[in-house]
């Protein structure tokens, strides 16, 4: 409370708004190619000579939220706390889990609200295990209304215990359409039975500082002490990086300089977390002085550091830049890993640098690095952005041959570039064929996502809702972005029985329009003279705003 009073009196830090969305930055390698007749030196030689920045070249723009990047942090600590990881059960079985999850999703799907879900359920005959309804939870990350639901269903069978993962779960759910309060009420559940754990904050602040709620996230994060919790120099890395993954890279130093020395101690990590928080933001300057700092507190930069300091020279367009710190890295005989190759080749490939692009790959195998999946998927998209996509294909086919892949994010990436070379119809083609490179392969919602945008562009509402409608029958829901994509469509088509249905789906499932698209809608109805319907919508949209779930 004390320093969300204090955050409030100071002046927020300048930030560059200039932002460039994140371009495909896999964490991995790159494919397998030959290296035959060439030397490592060799290749060092050719990289590191600077060619010179192209000053008007065009970055290529990632085309969903969710990105290609994972952050530098996802894997140190316990900073990344948006997955639920199980413990690996032998006696599980994964085959019957993922059946019985798909199975579950499709009934729930099919559901527009909680009414009648219960005797639904009842009939699925499934065996409800703790593993289960995780699963299911994580697929109804989209809907809350619904994932609230289906929790209450399974505590009622006879023998059945929730976990701390199947409630962090639901928290996750019900913090993407803002239910806080239902949120606090179901810690103090976890509390009781003994389940509750920091991860939990962690998710709350996490959301809260999604929704802009900056200072309810660092109040949650301070009532862990409350709880009985001793605050540990791991706990105040997590908000700090939960701010900057939220874009309050500036509020997160804030809370750095404040508790600094007094609350914490920090360590390097405390300072790669600043780090990469401006590296996103493009602020190189208050990068530097974070950097300077760093080091004159006793922390020398090592892998991870030169890792996020490349990573924002890449997003940043200074190649020639990023590939000088790769050379100072080596000078202090500190190894590259798999993360900085990528994040060279993903921003080199992005630039049209293709060539430079495959000899840091060459680099990276002959450093003795075993290519994977995500390698794969760099290429692919270093030869898409070159409009290569043809050896792109002939990519996928090497994945196949050796056995590691591809997967949906390898067509994802092939998709988004068919899209924008206005190849709409292989796009499609490609899309129905996926599931013919087996489960790995299968959709997700952001490839949904991509084609119904694809076809909402080229003003294909029908084929839109045909994909909709595969998609809910594969039990995948969607989220707001998706919802308004359609629902502005089906405006601008002027097909506003259509609007108006999935409108009332997006409120059904506890998701809050965005105002642009309600006055999308609202204008599109008075235009027709419905009115009626238009206060009807209002009314229930407001209901929405008001009305706290109690489950």
């Amino acid at each position: 409370m004390v320093l969300c009073r204090i955050l409030n009196c100071l002046p927020r830090t300048i930030v560059n708004h200039n932002r460039i969305g994140n371009f495909f930055l896999h964490t991995s390698l790159l494919p397998r190619t030959s290296t035959n007749g060439i030397s490592l030196k060799s290749l060092k030689d050719q990289i590191l000579t600077p060619i010179g920045f192209r000053e008007n070249a065009v970055l290529l723009i990632g085309f969903f939220n969710s990105g290609f990047h994972r952050s530098i942090h996802d894997d140190l600590g316990n900073t990344k706390v948006g997955n639920y990881e199980i413990d690996p059960n032998p006696n599980v079985d994964c085959g019957r889990i993922a059946e019985e999850t798909e199975k579950l999703c499709k009934l729930l799907s099919n559901h527009r609200s909680s009414s009648g879900l219960e005797p639904a359920l009842d009939c699925a005959k499934v065996d409800l295990s703790p593993t289960l309804v995780v699963e299911v939870l994580k697929k109804l990350s989209n809907a809350g209304i619904i994932a609230l639901s289906f929790f209450r269903w399974a505590e009622k069978h006879k023998g059945f215990k929730h976990t701390t993962e199947s409630y962090n779960a639901l928290i996750e759910a019900l913090g993407k359409i803002k239910q806080f309060k239902m949120v606090w009420n179901l810690t103090g559940e976890m509390k009781r039975k003994g389940l509750l754990t920091k991860d939990t904050f962690g998710l709350i602040s996490r959301r809260y500082a999604r929704a802009r709620k900056v200072k309810e996230a660092i109040e949650a994060f301070e009532r862990m002490e409350k709880f009985g919790m001793k605050l540990e120099l791991s706990d105040f890395n997590r908000l700090i990086d939960i701010l900057c993954k939220s874009r309050h890279v500036d509020r997160a130093h804030q809370v750095f300089d404040i508790w600094k020395n007094t609350k914490f101690k920090p360590d390097i990590k405390s300072y790669t977390i600043l780090l990469e928080g401006w590296g996103q933001e493009q602020n190189l300057l208050i990068l530097d002085e974070v950097y300077r700092e760093m080091r004159d507190n006793g922390f020398e930069p090592d892998y991870v550091t030169y890792g996020i300091l490349i990573n924002a020279q890449c997003k940043a367009k200074k190649y020639d830049e990023a590939i000088r710190m790769f050379h100072e890295m080596e000078s202090n005989n500190i190894k590259p890993t798999p993360h900085i190759y990528c994040t060279l080749i993903n921003g080199l490939g992005s630039e049209k640098r293709l060539g430079e692009a495959l000899k840091f790959f060459e680099l990276s195998k002959a450093s003795g690095f075993i290519p994977e999946a995500p390698t794969y998927n760099a290429l692919v998209g270093s030869y898409c952005c070159s409009n290569r996509i043809y050896d792109a294909y002939k990519v996928v086919d090497e994945m196949r041959k050796c056995g590691i892949g591809p997967n949906s994010r390898t067509f994802d990436i092939i998709l988004h570039h068919l899209i924008k070379a206005r190849r709409t119809k292989e796009a499609y083609s490609v899309f129905q064929k996926m599931t013919d490179d087996g489960p790995g392969c299968v959709p997700n919602v952001s490839t949904y996502e991509i084609m119904v945008r694809m076809f909402c562009n080229e003003e294909r509402s029908d084929m839109a809702m045909r994909v909709w409608d595969q998609m809910k029958g594969k039990g995948v829901l969607p989220g707001m972005h998706m919802f308004s994509t359609l629902i502005n469509s089906l405006c601008h088509e002027n097909k506003l029985e259509d609007a108006c249905k999935y409108f009332q789906e997006m409120l059904d499932v506890g998701i809050r329009p965005p105002a642009q698209m309600f006055g999308n809608l609202k204008q599109a109805l008075l235009d027709e003279g419905k009115k009626d319907t238009v206060l009807i919508l209002g009314q229930k949209l407001e209901k929405l705003r008001k009305t706290s779930i109690v489950g």
